[in-house]
């Protein structure tokens, strides 16, 4: 059983071997010596860290189309780091299973019913792929990282300042986001720079994991103490999103999060301590929860609206449109239907309910079934259970060194986990916004991957 685990989830797949024998990796890797040779080569790391931090820096501010420039470019200095480094193929087992992703993107676009609305999508996830590739590579250096991890955080802390202030302020409401005939109809949704408050609730997810890793990993008290500020701010902005599904996300990924450093400390927890601390916090937050509910009317209103089904318009909404979309997928159920809105908008309207028009499943899993069929689906869980496996190994091998660079990883899990719990119910995880920020994360676990060779750690 332990043996088919372990090939399942790829732990043991000596990729070093395939370096040593492949076809295309000659073929990559003729301009092996150029980095060598080249002065700008050199500083790689560096440069990859600056067009990374610039993705993060504007992607809250401007239009997605320049997202989508910036993405091109880091996949184009992907592309050259490739040909040019002696180490062509640093490669992971995630790597593996985001290549197979992809490729069940473009078979679902060939068999698409629309093939061309569906090459934009598959367009769009190819860049998606690039932010990958490239974080993967540079996060391979912990200056590096940390800087730009840094970069981000102090970004996300201007998004959300400008949040908070919404709330205390005012802003208008560019949309309906409240049911007219709820108490909440006038209340104040914040969505910063973003234009949108479950966009917003879930661009903050990461940062809120990230803070809490620089809390634990950033030395001396004044940057722990900005790392502190940091948390505050960006949980209160995503608490006055009002984002039913970013609580929730927030829920899960504290609860991640926590559980992890329980049992990073666990052995320096006195025997008392080790059996009743989980039940002692758990006790703690439900107290505070119980007595938050009680007293915050909104904050009440908010969450029971979550179990009241179709009296609540925005539940009413989404319950419709996943009907229609369980429709369209019986009709496409091992492809799908294409890659991207564009692929939806074109079949959706075939299958809607009078007067509920919609631009996405409103559930991500629902929409990658929609979209890549469960075949595509089966390699998203597939790349979920081997990124969550690959993340819990490196973690428990830089434990053993006593390395705090585990809580960039433990962030990075925590991040997946809320993302994923706010895909539930919304699909804003398809905004560039945010699934740049998905695909970091996952860049992030790729990069603490120790090879089984010992001669490629010495070639990276």
């Amino acid at each position: 059983m332990h043996n088919i685990l372990q090939a399942f989830t790829l732990s043991n797949i000596p990729l070093y071997q395939w370096r040593k024998s492949s076809f295309l990796y000659r073929i990559v890797s003729f301009l092996n010596d150029w980095k060598n040779q080249s002065w700008l080569l050199q500083w790689s790391e560096a440069i990859g860290g600056i067009i990374i931090s610039i993705i993060l820096i504007l992607s809250p501010f401007v239009s997605t189309t320049l997202i989508g420039v910036l993405l091109l470019m880091a996949g184009a200095f992907w592309g050259l780091l490739l040909i040019s480094e002696k180490a062509t193929f640093g490669g992971t087992p995630i790597h593996i299973l985001v290549f197979l992703y992809w490729s069940c993107a473009v078979i679902a676009t060939a068999f698409s019913p629309v093939k061309k609305a569906s090459i934009s999508g598959l367009i769009e996830l190819t860049l998606y792929c690039f932010m990958f590739a490239i974080c993967a590579k540079i996060f391979r250096s912990t200056t590096v990282r940390n800087w730009v991890i840094t970069i981000f955080l102090l970004t996300s802390l201007i998004v959300s300042s400008y949040g908070i202030r919404q709330e205390y302020f005012g802003v208008e409401q560019l949309a309906t986001w409240n049911d007219p005939t709820s108490l909440l109809a006038g209340d104040t949704r914040v969505y910063s720079y973003l234009g949108n408050p479950n966009l917003l609730a879930s661009y903050l997810l990461p940062a809120i994991a990230l803070s809490l890793g620089a809390i634990i990993i950033w030395k001396n008290w004044l940057p722990k103490a900005l790392a502190v500020t940091m948390f505050m701010v960006n949980t209160a902005c995503l608490y006055f999103t009002d984002s039913r599904g970013g609580w929730m996300a927030t829920a899960v990924l504290l609860t991640i999060f926590f559980t992890f450093i329980y049992f990073w400390y666990r052995e320096n927890l006195s025997p008392f301590w080790r059996a009743f601390l989980i039940p002692f916090v758990v006790g703690i937050i439900s107290i505070l929860f119980v007595f938050a509910f009680l007293r915050v009317e909104s904050l009440r209103i908010r969450l029971l609206s979550i179990f009241i089904g179709r009296e609540d318009s925005s539940n009413n909404f989404r319950i419709n449109v996943w009907e229609s979309v369980i429709e369209m997928i019986k009709d496409y159920p091992i492809t799908g239907i294409g890659i991207g809105h564009d692929s939806f908008n074109k079949i959706y309207p075939l299958y809607m309910k009078t007067d509920f028009t919609a631009l996405s499943a409103y559930s991500i899993y629902l929409e990658t079934i929609l979209e890549m069929g469960f075949l595509g689906f089966s390699s998203f869980i597939w790349l979920l259970i081997v990124t969550l496996n690959q993340g819990i190994v490196q973690i428990k091998k830089l434990k053993e060194n006593q390395n705090l660079q585990a809580f960039w990883l433990i962030a990075a899990i925590a991040a997946c986990g809320g993302l994923l719990t706010h895909g539930f119910a919304d699909t804003v995880w398809y905004r560039p916004q945010v699934n740049t920020l998905w695909w970091m994360m996952i860049a992030l676990i790729a990069s603490q991957y120790q090879a089984l060779d010992p001669l490629q750690e010495e070639e990276n």
